[in-house]
């Protein structure tokens, strides 16, 4: 198994609440990438909120393949905006990208 760090971007349609926020980062917070050395070295935040109210969530994931990490990702990401109230519709998600690996050999 690997350790990767995926960083899935979206948008949130109609904002995000500061409550919204807190929910949504408690609910991702086990795959924070602070508990990587990429993520530790790099200070990557788990949870972005840029102009316009794009976003990225960083998040740690473990597989067996690049393609694995990022469909995990995706769902876990998904599962956590869901969780918060938001649908598909209101904070729509961008393709999932490998933002390091940190692999064991």
């Amino acid at each position: 198994m690997t350790t990767y760090v995926i960083t899935v971007p979206g948008t949130f349609v109609h904002g995000l609440t500061d409550a919204s926020r807190a929910d949504m980062e408690r609910r991702l917070r086990p795959q924070d990438p602070k508990n990587t050395d990429l993520g530790e070295s790099e200070e990557l935040n788990l949870l972005t909120v840029g102009e316009g109210s794009t976003f990225s969530v960083r998040l740690e994931v473990e597989a067996d393949s690049r393609a694995g990490a990022e469909a995990e990702a995706v769902r876990l990401v998904s599962s956590a905006l869901r969780d918060g109230g938001f649908s598909q519709d209101d904070a729509p998600l961008g393709p999932a990208a490998v933002t390091g690996i940190d692999r064991e050999f």
